[in-house]
């Protein structure tokens, strides 16, 4: 039915109190994708060469735009990924305007690498953004970096756990500096700085510092994460209010993770205070608990925020999330937000006749704005009027078939439907089919018994039929 009122006057808008924040124009805002990176980082996921040019076909058509590729670095396998992307944007199977990304540490002997690898795939250091990353916090640049720190500067490593974090600290400046410029004297044009990794547990200042050497070494935006995800929205606020006041002007990308389910609202705290890069993955998929789910930040900006981004083409987001979910092996959980398979389905009596009424008396998101659609599931808590509802839908069906809609019959149907709910619920298929998903999730990838076994039989010369082996 059609509101008498203006739906703003009957419900106050989200947008109400969130218009003031100070979010970068949405034409600033460019959207970052590790899904081919950090989502394949997650445990027991690998995709095919093939397979990452599907994801980054639809990628392109989702209008993200910025593609991380990860590091060429690791093998063949990439180097066929970095090469059918490259020629995917060469040829106009992917958008001319995505921008394709690889990973390298803050050393010369991975920078050459990764510039032989592009060389040898007929890449130009010009048609790519290096991202070239260090660590932040005194925790990783002592007791990670510590040894080779120490080696780079000729002193022994004996002096390790004496020489204090200052010392390194300066060191690590110093490697990253030079690292940044060598990639600029190489030919790259695109340099995104990473200072640091473990940037929410570094000291801010610090972190300035190595941006500032960063940038006057040649890089063009600065990167800043939050590796292992313990940041919180007022740490957020600190950190990354202060960076954008240190950089004015310069792209700021922010990589939050995922480990207390805060990644989506750290990273739009990041931006409503000026970041203007976000990273995300295609179903949050990623290391432990994963990343900023794409689907979540794009959805939250837009009905909550206001902020519709140009290019992006949010009716794609659940369509390219299955594609995703389907390649990685890892199904999303059935009450995800925006993407998941019962987020516009309804049983209540409640919440079914006041949607039956107007979707938004108990939802705001209107499923089709993100490819999705809505749909009415039956059971215990079912009510007459949706039952009501649906076969008025079918009306022509039904009286095809010499059936009356009558208020006896939406009873009778609806007595039936909570009988045939309650005999399915004793006949535990569910708990059969949840059993079912846990011992297939527990397959993905090579377990430790299953190393174990390899290292048995190479241990004693015997050759590894791996069809029969797994």
């Amino acid at each position: 039915m059609k509101l008498r009122e203006p739906y703003e006057e009957l419900a106050i808008p989200p947008t109400h109190w969130t218009s003031e924040l100070r979010f970068p124009p949405p034409e600033r805002i460019r959207i970052y994708d590790t899904t081919l990176r950090d989502g394949e980082q997650a445990p027991g996921v690998v995709f095919t060469p093939s397979q990452k040019f599907e994801l980054a076909g639809h990628l392109s058509e989702l209008g993200v735009h910025i593609i991380d590729l990860g590091f060429p670095a690791v093998g063949p396998t990439e180097w066929e990924t970095l090469k059918l992307v490259v020629e995917g944007r060469r040829s106009g199977r992917l958008r001319k305007d995505l921008e394709l990304l690889v990973m390298c540490r803050a050393l010369p002997g991975d920078i050459d690498t990764t510039f032989e690898v592009l060389r040898d795939t007929g890449v130009e250091p010009d048609e790519i953004t290096l991202f070239v990353f260090t660590a932040g916090s005194d925790l990783h640049v002592k007791y990670k970096l510590g040894k080779m720190l120490l080696r780079r500067e000729g002193k022994s490593e004996k002096e390790w756990l004496d020489t204090p974090v200052e010392w390194y600290r300066e060191a690590n400046k110093k490697l990253f500096a030079s690292a940044v410029k060598y990639a600029s004297d190489k030919g790259f044009v695109s340099i995104e700085a990473g200072n640091a990794e473990d940037g929410s547990r570094a000291d801010v200042d610090y972190i300035i510092e190595l941006g500032h050497a960063a940038l006057e070494a040649g890089a063009t935006r600065q990167a800043f994460p939050d590796t292992v995800g313990v940041f919180t929205p007022e740490a957020v606020h600190h950190y990354v209010s202060r960076l954008v006041e240190a950089f004015p002007g310069i792209d700021l990308v922010v990589h939050f993770h995922n480990d207390f389910d805060l990644a989506t609202i750290n990273t739009i705290t990041a931006m409503s205070v000026g970041a203007n890069i976000p990273t995300v993955t295609l179903g949050g998929i990623g290391e432990r608990a994963g990343n900023t789910p794409l689907h979540s930040l794009l959805a939250a900006l837009k009905v909550l925020y206001g902020i519709t981004i140009p290019g992006i083409r949010y009716e794609l987001i659940n369509e390219v999330t299955r594609v995703a979910s389907r390649l990685s092996g890892i199904p999303m959980q059935p009450h995800e937000p925006i993407v998941g398979t019962n987020v516009y389905a309804h049983e209540s009596g409640i919440h079914t006749a006041g949607i039956v009424i107007d979707p938004r008396i108990y939802q705001v998101i209107n499923p089709a704005d993100f490819g999705a659609r809505r749909k009415f599931v039956f059971g215990k808590h079912s009510g007459t009027a949706v039952v009501k509802h649906v076969l008025g839908m079918h009306r022509d069906e039904l009286e095809a078939a010499g059936v009356e809609i009558t208020d006896g019959l939406v009873e009778r149907v609806l007595n039936e439907v909570k009988s045939l709910r309650e005999q399915q619920a004793a006949m535990r298929r569910v708990e059969k089919l949840v059993d079912s998903i846990y011992e297939k999730m527990s397959q993905l990838g090579i377990s430790e018994r299953d190393v174990i076994e390899l290292a048995k039989h190479l241990g004693k010369d015997r050759a590894v039929d791996a069809g029969t082996f797994w």
